[in-house]
């Protein structure tokens, strides 16, 4: 009984996840590395703004 539980779960998971990778097209995954990249870089612009700052400051 505990194989078929495991079969149908994994069947159900397997049918999601491929549909999924169907549905997404080129344009989705372009747009978000460039977004992902825009973050990083203003993440890192950040950091190293506000690092400058409270070095400025401490002195």
């Amino acid at each position: 009984m505990e194989l078929t539980n495991i079969n149908t779960k994994a069947g159900i998971l397997g049918g999601t996840l491929l549909s999924m990778v169907f549905n997404i097209s080129l344009d989705d995954i372009l747009f978000t590395v460039v977004m992902a990249s825009i973050g990083a870089s203003a993440s890192y612009v950040v950091s190293k703004f506000l690092n400058f700052i409270f070095r400025y400051f401490k002195k």
